[in-house]
């Protein structure tokens, strides 16, 4: 029933808050749209664009939470000091969290969720919702370790032991509260020890022994501490009890709820230990990757100079010094003097040397090779080359009549 005296931007909220309510999402959905677009300055604006996003959430599947995650993230661009603003940034993580698929298939979604946990966390740190956010994240990262440990353990079986020695380190370095801690630092342990770097392996046997007491890997460790004569490390009492807790939370499964685990979509998080999460950037993880080849050193004096040349060269098709042209026998004194009086000395000794060379030449042959010497150096008072003379189109048809 509709009061004469209510908002009408109040009447569709209200309209389309009972269709979502009944699971009509798209007339909720479509009512919603038209208070936004009518009113855009309705109180009831911050409201209609957060049901929006909860209608696609609620609706669920891949099409509704990967939509939900748009409007989220549409709400907080839009209303960033909003009350709900936090309980939008979780349902974001949330998204990518109910889309997450098992350990041994694509991880993209799990990453994704880890990413929005994490921003969650920095964003509101003192938000009530943060207990939750941080025991979705541990799954999360449950989850990511348990793929790296398939990956890294078959890298070891197949004697890959470069590539399991990154992907056990990743583990080590990046979720310090996987429940299979104990088997990355052992098989981070053993990977060293065919690398022949059994140093190396220490530190990680030595914290099987002191952070996982109860695991069947314990005894292991220890006694390869014992063959490289390595001091055995004590758990404290607190670490025996956190283990054993641990221990007595997880009961064994029955064979029909394995079967159902295996047969299941969503992924395993039953085993999730309990601890702090770790926010900050990871260490090096030592992954091995490709190594570009590195470029060629340059000359620390190298210039590249854009000089005129005249038509001679072009003509020639060969390299034409722009500077003026100088003797053989004076080319060392003159490509090292670097001044204006050195140039003039030079050209001047050079002009002299072929003006002898012609002098003294007896017939008409060795005159004209002076003359041919002489040409490509002569050169004008601005210092450009002189062009030779171009031939003729009938030059070819000279040279064969010429001797009749």
């Amino acid at each position: 029933m509709v009061n004469a005296g209510d908002q009408p931007d109040k009447i569709l909220y209200e309209r389309a808050s009972n269709e979502i309510v009944h699971g009509r999402y798209d007339v909720g959905r479509l009512t919603l749209q038209t208070l936004i677009n009518t009113y855009p300055d309705s109180e009831y604006l911050a409201k209609a664009k957060l049901a929006i996003a909860d209608s696609y959430y609620n609706e669920g599947g891949v099409s509704g939470l990967t939509q939900s995650e748009a409007e989220y993230k549409d709400f907080i661009t839009f209303f960033p000091t909003a009350p709900e603003a936090p309980q939008a940034q979780f349902r974001v993580g949330m998204a990518h969290f109910r889309l997450m698929a098992k350990a041994d298939r694509d991880q993209t979604e799990a990453r994704l969720a880890e990413v929005e946990f994490k921003e969650f966390l920095m964003k509101y740190p003192d938000n009530p919702l943060t207990v939750r956010v941080k025991a979705r994240l541990r799954e999360t990262q449950e989850v990511l370790a348990q793929g790296e440990l398939l990956t890294a353990s078959f890298y070891q079986m197949r004697g890959a032991y470069r590539a399991a020695r990154g992907r056990f380190r990743e583990i080590v370095e990046k979720y310090p509260n996987f429940s299979g801690g104990d088997q990355a630092l052992y098989g981070l342990g053993q990977t060293l020890e065919h690398l022949k770097a059994p140093k190396e392996a220490v530190p990680y046997y030595s914290r099987v022994v002191r952070d996982f007491p109860l695991s069947p890997r314990a005894a292991e460790a220890k006694d390869r501490l014992v063959a490289m004569r390595e001091p055995v490390p004590k758990p404290t009492k607190a670490t025996v009890a956190r283990a054993q807790a641990d221990a007595a939370r997880l009961r064994s499964k029955s064979l029909f709820g394995k079967l159902t685990t295996a047969m299941a979509s969503t992924p395993d998080t039953s085993a999730t230990l309990r601890g702090p999460v770790r926010l900050g950037t990871a260490e090096a993880s030592g992954v091995e990757v490709a190594k570009r080849t590195p470029a060629a050193p340059s000359l620390p004096n190298a210039a590249i100079v854009a000089e005129p040349v005249g038509d001679a060269g072009l003509n020639s098709g060969k390299a034409v010094d722009s500077k003026p042209g100088v003797d053989n026998s004076n080319k060392g004194t003159s490509a090292n003097a670097q001044d204006n009086n050195a140039n003039s000395s030079g050209s001047e000794s050079s002009s002299k040397a072929q003006e002898n060379k012609v002098n003294s030449a007896s017939n008409e042959s060795s005159s004209k090779a002076g003359e041919s010497k002489a040409n490509p150096a002569s050169q004008d008072q601005s210092g450009t080359v002189t062009p030779p003379k171009k031939k003729g189109r009938f030059h070819l048809l000279k040279k064969i009549v010429k001797p009749f």
